[in-house]
This record gives C-alpha cells, structure tokens and sequence, in this order.
C-alpha cells in the first residue's frame, strides 16, 4: 500500500508525519543557528586583535587579545591547592624534611627551600627566598619573567648572564608568561631562551623542525630542566644533554668538565646540585612514550561557547582530573588519585631513606676530618658520597617525577641508596683506624632549626637582613620600574 493511501485511510498518520517534519527543519534550524553563532564569535576574535610589539613582556597587553587565556593564567597565582606531596600550596620543604639542612650545608639552600607555586608568583617569590641573599648572577632571573628576553635582546646574551642578579631587579618585574612561549605576531609556540636551542643544536638537532605537539613540552623545557652555570665570569646557562638525558649521562657530563656547585661545608665533598629535571625524567615515563605532551595534563583543551581554547591555569592535573586524567582515564577521581598517591608514597619511601643515609654520612666524614683524615683516604668516600646525592637530588628536585617515570625513579634512588651506604661502610672502617668510638654520637637535626644551628646558619641574622631587603630595596625597585612604565605583576 502506498504512503498516500495509507493517509487517506488513516488522515492521524499525515499530521505526525507533518510534526516529525517541522520538529527536523527546527533542529536543523538550531544547528545552523549554532554554526553560524560560533564561527561569527571566532571571526570577531580574530578581528579584534590588536598588534602586539616584539618582547612585549606585560601579560595583560596580551591578554586584550585573548582574554581567555588570560583569565585562566591569572588562576595561577591560587595558592590554595595542597596535594599530599606537592600542589600550589607553599610548603616549607627544610621543616618537613629537615635531612635536607645537612645535605646542602655550605649551600644557600640550606637557608630557605619552599614549595615552587604558581607563575604568577614568580617574581614575588624569587625576590622573598633567602637563597637570593647570597650574590647570585643575572642568570637566575632567566626562567622567571617575560622581561628576559627583552633584556637579552638589548644587553647580548652573555652580557646578560654576567650581570649581578640585583643589577636588574628593576627590569625584571612581569612574572612568567605569554611572550615566554608565544610568538607575538602569529601566536605559535616558539622558544625565547636560547639555552634549549644550543643544548638541541650540540646534540645535532634542529629545534626549529619539531613538530607542534613536541613544542607543547619544549616551550615547558625552556625552563624545567637541569641545568648549570657555565663559567666563573661568564655564568652561561648551560643544559649537560650532550652525552644524553639520563642522571648518568649527566653525571659523565659533569665529571669531565670537572663541574662543581659547591664544596659542602662538613664532609667537604665536592657536589653536585640537580635543580629540576621535569623534561628529561618525563620523557623515561609512559606518558611521555605515549605521545602526550605537557601540556596534555598541566593545560588541557576547554571549551566556552564556540571557542575551544587552551586553560592557561598550570596546575597540577591532581587538582583538575577530569579535564585532565579522566579525558583519557575512564577511572573514577578517587581511584586515579589514590593511583598517583601510591607511586608518589613509594618514591618519597625510598627518597627519605635516601637523605637519611647522607645526613649521616655527611656528618661521619666531618668527623673524620677533625680526627686527623688525609684527603687520600677520604677521596673515594667523597666520590661516593657525591654520586648518591647526585642522584637522590636528581628525582628530589624534579616536579613530579615520582608519578612521571616512577620506575625510573626508583632506579636511580635504589642506586643512591647503595652508593650512600657505601660511602658510609669505608667511614666506618676509617674512623675505626682513627681510634673514633662506632658508632659515632650524631648531632639532635631532627628539626629544621636544630639542624640549622648544627651545620652553623645564624637564621635570626639572616631574616633581619632580609627585611631590610625587602623594606628598602624592592620599593626602590618597584619606584624605578614604574618610572620606566613597566606594570609589575605578582608583587
């Protein structure tokens, strides 16, 4: 039977066959309506940019163009995320882990070691460490603030490194931000410190052919690596990759150029100091195998009406697991975070019996000294001694290495662990020929201030020094840098 005789026979049939049509053409209204509204709102965006000049440093000018971005950047400056080991949150890292006083005696993080925050902050908090009390070149403002590459482009490179860090606290003001990885006129990631570049080219590889899901890391590499001071004078910064990324390759590096961060103020051994190797331990990591990128889960995609755009807000995923682990995790919240927790909980395990075995050895080989150790005997200790701490601070001064390459991780501490050990069996065997009575009385460090004392900081000395710093010399800096027109951000 035809459609038309069937109408006639049942005239109900027509009349739904009239509303199921007018309920489609509405629909498909709807939808065209909704292309046409997002693509409009797209078109106006792209209209209303505004030309952005070279080594624009002030986030805000680029942040007319692309508000967005810019509303979820200015979320970094939250402090108020404190996951079990790590977060936004700050942390004084010497109080929770007071070995760590004795592991850096002689070294300025001995003073002050907090809990890295958001890039907002990032000026405010290199400006308030203590660690910046000691004479520091311009080098340590290189991965903090817009304003370097404007500075490098004026001063020359070296000539930048070389400069005293206070020299240029009036031109440093503007925290971590667009220009760090944005190309100001087509917007594309690009790399603005010249460090990564020079450690690709001395590998034989062109950064300039790396595709754009590799640039969603290297833009973070910039600056989350490991990375040295090359030169008494010249201070270059300098990334030890050229026999590879791995903390033995590294160590290799180091050795040959007979590179040392400082002689350690109670065994005297010359150390070694990782700063934070995030990029090379992510790439030992399934994540990284697998094709994401840092992006991926510090910034993932979102969505508000017809734009998709980046969230500029770097935090970490633990803090925004839905958008980030569960886009590819079918998991619930809970249990991806109780599975972050349990490979962190491990690491930090083994960490802790890390720094426990090199406090003490630390302090056995000052006792050896003061009972009459020669050099020659107390050479392979030292050697040793160097290479654990080496490796303990190698995953220590990463963020988030624990979950990135956890296996990795352990490795390294698991050989940290036997090298400590070791170090401290010839001590043993040492002060026992020295007539030293086994084993030794160790010092009271179970606190950050006792064992501040011990390694002899006078604390109250250097927070009054501090204060005047910062009462005195940052206003005048902020004056200065408002005279210039800079806007100062995160202070």
């Amino acid at each position: 039977m035809k459609l038309s005789e069937k109408i006639k026979e049942k005239p109900w049939l027509g009349w739904v066959l009239y509303g199921a049509t007018v309920i489609v053409v509405f629909l498909i209204g709807l939808l065209g309506s909704s292309i046409i509204e997002r693509r409009s709102e797209s078109n106006q965006i792209v209209q209303n940019v505004k030309p952005i000049k070279d080594w624009e440093p002030r986030n805000e000018v680029w942040g007319e163009n692309y508000p967005r971005e810019y509303e979820t950047y200015l979320a970094t400056q939250d402090t108020s995320f404190a996951s079990k080991h790590g977060g936004s949150a700050r942390i004084d890292m010497l109080e929770r882990y007071p070995d760590l006083v004795v592991l850096w005696a002689g070294y300025a993080f001995s003073r002050d070691y907090n809990q890295s925050r958001g890039h907002y902050l990032a000026i405010k908090d290199i400006r308030n460490t203590l660690r910046t009390d000691v004479p520091q070149p311009a080098t340590c403002w290189t991965c903090k603030s817009p304003d370097v590459p404007r500075l490098m482009d004026q001063l020359g490179i070296a000539e930048f490194y070389k400069k005293p860090w206070k020299e240029l606290g009036s031109e440093v003001v503007n925290s971590i931000g667009c220009q760090d990885c944005h190309d100001n006129k087509t917007m594309n990631l690009r790399i603005s410190r010249p460090a990564l570049a020079e450690a690709f080219k001395r590998q034989g590889k062109d950064i300039t052919k790396s595709t754009h899901q590799e640039m969603r890391s290297l833009v973070c590499a910039q600056c989350h690596v490991e990375y040295y001071f090359k030169g008494k004078e010249e201070k270059y910064l300098t990334f030890p990759w050229d026999k590879g990324f791995t903390v033995e390759d590294m160590e290799k590096y180091y050795d040959e150029v007979e590179h040392v961060d400082w002689v350690h103020k109670l065994s005297k051994a010359p150390m070694l100091k990782a700063q934070h190797p995030d990029y090379e331990i992510f790439q030992m990591g399934i994540h990284s195998q697998r094709g994401l990128a840092c992006a991926d889960c510090h910034m993932p995609y979102k969505s508000e009406g017809g734009i998709k755009f980046t969230d500029h807000h770097v935090q970490s995923p633990l803090n925004n697991i839905a958008n980030s682990c569960q886009v590819c995790h079918r998991e619930s919240e809970n249990t991806l975070r109780n599975n972050v927790y349990d490979r962190q909980d491990k690491i930090f395990e083994l960490g802790n019996s890390v720094t426990n075995v090199l406090a003490k050895a630390h302090i056995e080989a000052k006792i050896a000294w003061d009972n009459g150790a020669t050099e020659e005997q107390m050479k392979p200790i030292l050697k040793l001694i160097r290479q654990a701490q080496w490796r303990w601070d190698f995953v220590g001064a990463s963020h988030g290495g624990s979950f990135h390459a956890p296996l990795e991780c352990a490795r390294i501490l698991g050989n940290a662990i036997l090298k400590g050990q070791e170090a401290r069996n010839l001590l043993t065997e040492l002060l026992i020929k020295l007539n030293v009575k086994i084993p030794v009385q160790m010092p009271d460090i179970s606190t950050k201030i006792k064992a501040q004392v011990y390694i002899g900081l006078n604390m109250d000395s250097l927070y009054k020094a501090k204060s005047v710093f910062l009462n005195e010399t940052i206003p005048q800096w902020n004056k200065a840098a408002k005279d210039k027109g800079y806007t100062i951000s995160g202070y």
